[in-house]
């Protein structure tokens, strides 16, 4: 095996040059204040968990985690999400602390790529987790501070999704006998690939009724007028107890005064298992990836031994740096030269000058040449001075 280049990084590693880290530590202060000032507590886990506890619960796909061996001989896995760690902690750490949880993170997670895939294999995520609510005011709070967060990063056009687990397995349920089937169904929904959909759905022989209610599936994205149209291709079941959820939580969202914000899409379908019931994605104008993703996920917990409801949502950073503006604060910089024998004069100078125009730089006189170095708003040469 060859030896890498000294400029080569880690298959879907990337460095982050000073301009692009700013604009990313100004986006987290952004988030990371709104969600404060919702209640959220800020949480830190370790970037190394057990692959038999985290590992396991976490729902990326086995093939892209990150594994390695602990001098013990246990198999330790990179976090390849946050969720699965604050339950963790929550069933831990924080079990004694009453219900409702709200925490809140900015951190990075990694999941391995494929040589050809072209993607980073390590994010920056910043989120919320509410523990411990299993009402529809729970779904409403993280959505409405999804909505709050993309505001506050500056964002001036977007929309959150909002679809429900039990609504779309339930049609497919009442709909398609055979679970086989059902999947391919999701593969093609979770894909978006409507046209595929749709010739699968001719070829499984279903009566004309069945197969008419699957394709009305693929119309069902808009406002509050979509709910009433749900609720006609569903049976009493779970995808009608799915249509009384979204209904409520619609009436939560008015009282948010939110609904411009957000609209239903029923076919919306995550690849990560553990949700449960309402999901959503953020969308922002001339992106075509989600921005936000979250959900609810009410079997989480159990497996950590604490059983609890809970929703959240987790902030795509690398995707809303590119969609929200920012422009840098320009402090004025100065330069301080200076001769070897003035330096604890020039360093004093320095010291008070920061507390008066913010970034100084010092420099020696023999180390500094004009056509070759950074501009300064202003040049103070202490040589001339001495002179």
């Amino acid at each position: 095996m060859s030896k890498p280049l000294g400029f080569e990084k880690p298959l879907g590693m990337r460095d982050i040059l000073p301009g692009a880290l700013q604009k990313q530590r100004w986006l987290q202060h952004r988030l990371l204040e709104s969600m404060g000032q919702w209640g959220y507590c800020e949480i830190m886990t370790p970037t190394l968990e057990y692959y038999d506890t985290v590992g396991g619960a976490s729902a990326t796909l086995e093939e892209r985690l990150f594994k390695l061996l602990d001098s013990q001989g246990k198999t330790l896995v990179l976090r390849p999400d946050m969720t699965a760690p604050i339950a963790r902690v929550a069933s831990s750490l924080l079990k004694e602390e009453p219900f409702p949880l709200r925490l809140m993170y900015s951190s990075n997670v990694f999941r391995a790529q494929a040589k050809e895939a072209g993607r980073n294999a390590e994010y920056f995520q910043t989120g919320v987790e509410l523990i411990g609510s299993n009402t529809v005011d729970g779904d409403a709070e993280v959505i409405a501070l999804a909505v709050s967060v993309l505001k506050a990063a500056g964002l001036k056009e977007f929309k959150i999704a909002i679809g429900h687990v039990g609504f779309l397995e339930g049609l497919l349920e009442e709909t398609v006998d055979e679970a086989e089937q059902r999947e391919e169904l999701k593969g093609y929904l979770h894909n978006r690939n409507f046209v595929g959909f749709r010739k699968y759905v001719d070829s499984l022989g279903l009566d004309n009724e069945k197969e008419l209610r699957l394709k009305e599936l693929l119309t069902l994205r808009g406002g509050e007028e979509l709910i009433q149209r749900a609720e006609a291709i569903t049976i009493n079941g779970k995808a009608r107890k799915a249509v009384t959820n979204l209904r409520q939580l619609w009436d939560a969202l008015e009282a948010y005064q939110l609904t411009d914000s957000v609209l239903f899409d029923l076919n919306l379908l995550s690849n990560l298992n553990y949700y449960t019931g309402i999901l959503f994605e953020g969308y922002a104008a001339g992106q075509g990836f989600p921005i936000c993703t979250g959900g609810r996920y009410d079997g989480l917990m159990a497996q950590f031994g604490r059983p609890a409801p809970a929703t959240g949502f987790a902030v795509q950073m690398d995707r809303l740096m590119e969609a929200a503006p920012f422009v840098a604060k320009e402090m004025p910089r100065t330069l301080v030269l200076y001769r070897s024998e003035q330096r604890t004069i020039a360093l004093e100078k320095a010291r008070l000058l920061r507390q008066e125009v913010g970034v100084v730089v010092t420099q020696r006189k023999d180390e500094w040449d004009p056509r070759t170095s950074e501009s300064y708003d202003r040049v103070l040469d202490l040589t001339k001075e001495a002179q």
